[in-house]
C-alpha cells in the first residue's frame, strides 16, 4: 500500500500518511466490507483514493516538483546476473522518465501500467469519461515513449 501511495503522491511522508490513514479507514469501515473484491483489492482502492485526494487537497496549496524517489540498490554481494541487472536499469528509466510527466499522465499510467486497473476501473476511480480515460492513458504513454527516447540520446 505505501509502494501504491509513494508512485501517485510522490512524496514519502504523505505516502506514509495515506497508508496510515488507508488502514484506520478500512479497519473502521470493515463492516461495509461486502466481499465482492479481496480485502487487499478493496484496500488498494482506499489507499488509491485517498493518495489522489491528498493530490487534489495538496495542489491547491503548492506547485513543488519532487525528486525522483525511486532507487533500486543493490548489494554487491549478492551475486544479481547481468540479465536481470539489466532488466532492473530498464525499470528504473522507466520509472524515472515517468516522475517526468505531468501529474495526470504519471497518475494514469501508474494505476494502468504499475497498480493494474483497467480502463473502466480508472473511470471510476478518476471520475472521468471512458473516452477521455483511453485519450488520457494514450497520450500519457506516447509522452512516456517521448521521454525515454529523449534519455536514451
Amino acid at each position: 500500500m505505501y509502494n501504491t501511495a509513494l508512485r501517485i503522491v510522490n512524496d514519502t511522508a504523505e505516502a506514509e500518511d495515506v497508508m496510515q490513514e488507508a488502514f484506520i479507514r478500512a479497519f473502521s469501515k470493515i463492516d461495509t466490507f461486502q466481499e465482492k473484491s479481496t480485502f487487499g483489492a478493496w484496500l488498494k482502492k482506499i489507499t488509491v483514493n485517498l493518495s489522489l485526494n491528498s493530490i487534489n487537497k495538496n495542489s491547491k496549496y503548492q506547485n513543488v516538483s519532487y525528486e525522483d524517489k525511486f532507487k533500486h540498490e543493490v548489494e554487491e554481494d549478492e551475486g544479481i546476473d547481468l540479465k536481470e541487472e539489466e532488466e532492473n536499469s530498464k525499470v528504473q528509466k522507466v520509472l524515472k522518465a515517468m516522475q517526468k510527466l505531468k501529474e495526470s499522465y504519471r497518475i494514469v499510467l501508474n494505476l494502468h501500467l504499475i497498480e493494474g486497473y483497467d480502463y473502466d476501473e480508472i473511470c471510476e476511480i478518476l471520475q472521468i469519461s471512458s473516452a477521455s480515460c483511453r485519450t488520457t492513458i494514450s497520450r500519457a504513454k506516447e509522452s512516456l515513449r517521448k521521454k525515454l527516447m529523449e534519455d536514451g540520446k
